[in-house]
């Protein structure tokens, strides 16, 4: 069980990139940056609001099912556990949550302004 533990784990940093940089990688791309743009409000929500994230939820049944508490598995384990849930104050993470979800909605933001005038243009021909 420690294995698909790991294997949560896992899934989690990746899902937590893709919220982080998801946006660098869309452009052009309307059926990943609707999947982003979902990706960023659930995660704006698990983080403001009362539910638990499902991927957490998961990975806590299965590392209970293997015997394992937190910073005491495998090595993979414990450095993937550090990297998913940093040991660092809260007002610092809902910084950083804060400031990914601006450079985020700026860059959207920033192409549609780009799709609007490129439209503009497109109509007065």
């Amino acid at each position: 069980m420690a294995a698909v533990a790991t294997l949560f784990l896992l899934v989690h940093l990746i899902w937590i990139a893709l919220v982080i940089l998801g946006a660098l990688f869309t452009r052009g791309r309307p059926f990943w940056s609707t999947l982003h743009i979902l990706a960023l409000l659930w995660g704006m929500a698990v983080e403001a609001g009362p539910w638990p994230c499902p991927l957490t939820l998961a990975e806590q049944h299965f590392e209970s099912l293997a015997g394992v508490s937190p910073y005491r598995g495998g090595f993979l384990l414990h450095y993937l556990d550090t990297l998913v849930y940093p040991n660092i104050p809260s007002w610092a993470i809902t910084l950083a949550g804060v400031s990914v979800c601006i450079f985020n909605l700026v860059l959207y933001g920033w192409r549609f302004r780009a799709w609007l005038l490129q439209r503009r243009v497109s109509l007065r021909s």
